[in-house]
């Protein structure tokens, strides 16, 4: 029987990378905190996606099990796995990691010469590489050959929007029809995994900064512009005209930056931003504008998805009038729920938009910084 481990069994890890496990054949062991749905899990043996949109569809996932990611029966699932992904948000990486080292640790004590691939499925770039990291901060030298040797960590793209819907199952989960994997192929050990839906890359950063300059740039513009004009959900934001052109024109200038640097087809690119822009429309996704918006401290920050794109285009000479008017609703976001968003305008009341902006995106060129804060100003 193969075995894969998927670590978060929350909406992502059931409805997209857990799912295409199951499907290709994997008995899957979702890890998780929640010791609610790991009693799910083992109590159901399978849940069910619904996939949303034009046309839906209903996908009944089976052969799975659940262990709580804070036991020692997590050490022998590892023993025996042949594949983990995780879909746990970047900063749960670094908590997770010590787990998978015991993990690896055990395989070695057993003489294990089966290779094991860990992917992280996180909207960041290079996560794998940084879990990699973090794993190896637990091993020895010792331990990190025999990791060399046998444990691959390929780092991927991810891309699918699975929204908090609640249902009358809390395991069931609904999705879009849309989904892209893209893993790095070159970096795994032993042989790749036949996995449908997970396609094989060479120039992976291509895909990851396509993913996060496109989807990821005008998903969080259309949230905090959305959320600035009341808006509660992202169709509802996106059907607005004004927020509608200005997050089509911030994705178009973060795509020429794309084209110049990777030699991206403009034609092409630009026919995925307007597929993008209709995934944003679908009605049957009821996705909040906070959840979109959430963490914009991360969001702001120098490799992310509103500075890293901008600063790109500016390397090329090209506008960036509409990626910097994303980058002032950011800073408009205030949301006493979201503990980034209430240390954001406590640095906003302190010093300043423009200090806080320049603390947080880590942006020098004072005229970008005063542009920002000139539409800042001006909303």
């Amino acid at each position: 029987m193969k075995k894969a481990i998927q670590f978060g069994a929350g909406n992502i890890g059931r409805g997209f990378i857990g799912g295409l496990l199951s499907e290709a054949g994997y008995h899957v062991v979702f890890a998780d905190v929640n010791q609610e749905i790991v009693d799910k899990i083992n109590e159901d043996k399978k849940y069910t996606i619904y996939v949303k949109d034009v046309e839906s569809k209903e996908i009944v996932i089976t052969d799975i099990s659940a262990v709580n990611s804070t036991k020692p029966e997590l050490i022998d699932e590892i023993k025996e796995a042949e594949i983990i992904t995780t879909a746990v948000g970047v900063r749960i990486l670094p908590i997770i990691a010590p787990s998978i080292a015991e993990g690896i640790k055990a395989r070695k004590e057993n003489g294990s010469e089966k290779y094991l691939n860990i992917i992280a499925c996180e909207n960041a770039i290079k996560a794998s590489s940084q879990l990699k990291e973090a794993v190896y901060g637990n091993l020895n030298d010792e331990e990190k050959a025999y990791a060399d040797k046998y444990v691959g960590f390929p780092d991927c793209s991810v891309d699918r929007i699975v929204p908090p819907v609640r249902l009358d199952n809390p395991i069931d989960v609904v999705v879009e029809n849309y989904y892209e994997w893209n893993v790095e192929e070159a970096s795994f050990k032993g042989a790749v995994p036949q996995i449908n839906g997970m396609n094989l890359a060479d120039n992976l950063m291509a895909y990851i900064e396509r993913k996060l300059f496109t989807l990821n740039t005008g998903h969080c513009i259309t949230a905090y512009l959305g959320n600035y004009k009341g808006y509660k959900t992202i169709d509802e934001s996106i059907a607005d005209d004004e927020i509608f052109k200005t997050v089509k024109k911030a994705m178009q200038q973060s795509g020429m930056a794309l084209v110049n640097k990777y030699g991206f087809d403009k034609d092409a690119h630009f026919k995925y931003i307007d597929k993008i822009l209709n995934r944003f429309k679908n009605p049957y996704l009821v996705d909040d504008t906070a959840r979109v918006g959430r963490e914009p401290l991360r969001k702001l920050s120098a490799t992310d998805r509103l500075t890293k794109p901008t600063m790109t285009a500016l390397e090329y000479d090209l506008p960036v009038d509409a990626l910097l008017a994303g980058m002032a609703a950011a800073l408009k976001y205030d949301n006493a729920e979201d503990p980034q968003s209430v240390e954001l305008q406590d640095k906003i009341k302190a010093n300043g938009a423009k200090a806080a902006l320049k603390e947080v995106s880590g942006i020098t060129d004072e005229k970008i910084l005063d542009d920002v804060v000139a539409i800042y100003e001006a909303m």
